[in-house]
């Protein structure tokens, strides 16, 4: 009787003990500059080594430690291990701050608009514009994709004009026709067919 009751005691201990990693090797953190009280902090959150590796990439990309603690613990509060080190690094090399990268790692989507998100800085746009489509984005409101930004920005529109049209619910589709509209102008200013009078012949 006393078995049958400690059993599933036992058999609780040996899947949480399964889920744990107590012999996670947390070296690679400390040659990349990761202080002691990180180190502790992240064996608190049960730290694997493949998250380990993913934080060795966002600490070479210059993030704080405390960061790197946030990181892991907004994956594990989404029921999923940290896995997105590239992600995050590009976002830093692209001029985010932390707190930005924070953001979108506490919505689960550093993986998901990183690319878009690094896309919207190279293309020159202002930081007050990109906030704009990253809280829309993180908000899931229906934003225009960047490229169809890029396309708009190069025909001329200003960013409070591609703001504006995005507010008012422009489509890709729509902003693809206004693109070609636009384009097509541009291309024909300035040639109109001018007769040349010469002399008549004889």
């Amino acid at each position: 009787m006393k078995l049958r009751i400690l059993l599933p005691g036992i058999c609780a201990l040996l899947i949480a003990g399964c889920r744990q990693h107590p012999l996670t090797d947390y070296r690679p953190l400390d040659q990349a500059g990761m202080w002691s009280s990180g180190l502790e902090d992240l064996k608190k959150l049960d730290t694997s080594d493949s998250e380990v590796a993913q934080l060795v990439k966002v600490k070479q990309a210059r993030l704080s430690d405390d960061a790197c603690v946030a990181l892991v613990a907004a994956a594990h509060e989404r029921k999923h291990p940290f896995v997105s080190g590239d992600s995050t690094a590009n976002l830093a090399a692209a001029g985010y701050t932390e707190n930005q990268i924070l953001e979108i790692a506490k919505a689960d989507q550093l993986d998901a608009i990183s690319g878009d998100a690094v896309a919207l800085r190279l293309i020159g746009l202002s930081d007050n514009f990109v906030q704009f489509v990253l809280r829309r984005r993180l908000q899931k409101i229906p934003t225009l994709d960047m490229p169809q930004i890029a396309r708009l920005k190069n025909t001329g529109l200003t960013e409070n004009q591609i703001m504006e049209k995005i507010k008012a619910g422009m489509t890709d589709a729509q902003a693809d026709h206004e693109v070609a509209v636009r384009e097509a102008n541009r291309n024909h200013a300035g040639t109109g067919f001018v007769r040349v009078h010469g002399r008549k012949p004889r």
